[in-house]
């Protein structure tokens, strides 16, 4: 009897800022059996809510381009004024594990990923807001009503939503459940339903024109 070797999925979850992928990526961990998050390193200051070494390893720049220096990181990126980026060895220590792995980046790290022609299974998934007032009232509510902050966000919008055609599947977060759901079954592989026409590229084109215009 043959048995199939099991082959680790790297599973990329992006999104313009505000759109939810954070979110949705601590929701598949908590769900999931046998993934864990990829904790990327950051300079960008500490939110209050956040916690160092469980949302990211915040870190100063000094520290972050010495890492950039010594080839350390599987991908990095300049967003927002700061740096992002996973550290290479922690990545592959957890695939070689057993554990599929989540990335919580942008489309910048997404590129770097796919051009590494690394030996798993790769899928990407870029999650849309429902909507750009949505995605304002969202961004306020993280930036504690920062308009200045929300409105520079808002400004990288267009740009960074035109990058879902580079990426295996697109799904619109309206609700945090639907979308894990959707997002499931993408990476379990199955077969969608024809009445979700959410999954229909054509849907989604008509939703991104809704979303620039």
């Amino acid at each position: 009897m043959n048995i199939e070797k099991k082959i680790n999925k790297i599973i990329i979850i992006s999104s313009p800022s505000g759109a939810g992928k954070t979110t949705i990526c601590n929701y598949l961990v908590k769900k999931l059996n046998n993934i864990d998050l990829s904790i990327s390193y950051t300079t960008r200051n500490k939110r209050a809510n956040e916690v160092n070494s469980k949302d990211y390893y915040f870190v100063n720049n000094e520290k972050f381009k010495k890492l950039i220096k010594n080839k350390k990181f599987l991908e990095y990126a300049k967003v927002f004024k700061n740096y992002y980026g996973s550290l290479r060895e922690n990545v592959i220590a957890k695939l070689t594990n057993g554990e599929d792995i989540i990335f919580d980046i942008d489309w910048q790290g997404t590129k770097q990923i796919k051009n590494k022609k690394l030996n798993y299974k790769i899928i990407t998934i870029f999650i849309l807001p429902p909507s750009k007032k949505e995605l304002y009232e969202r961004l306020l509510k993280r930036e504690k009503k920062d308009k200045k902050i929300a409105s520079e966000r808002m400004k990288q919008f267009k740009d960074d939503v035109m990058h879902w055609i580079d990426y295996d599947y697109t799904v619109i977060n309206d609700k945090v459940e639907g979308c894990y759901k959707q997002i499931i079954s993408f990476i379990r592989n199955k077969k969608l339903e024809k009445r979700n026409f959410k999954y229909d590229k054509r849907f989604i084109k008509d939703h991104i024109q809704k979303l620039v215009s």
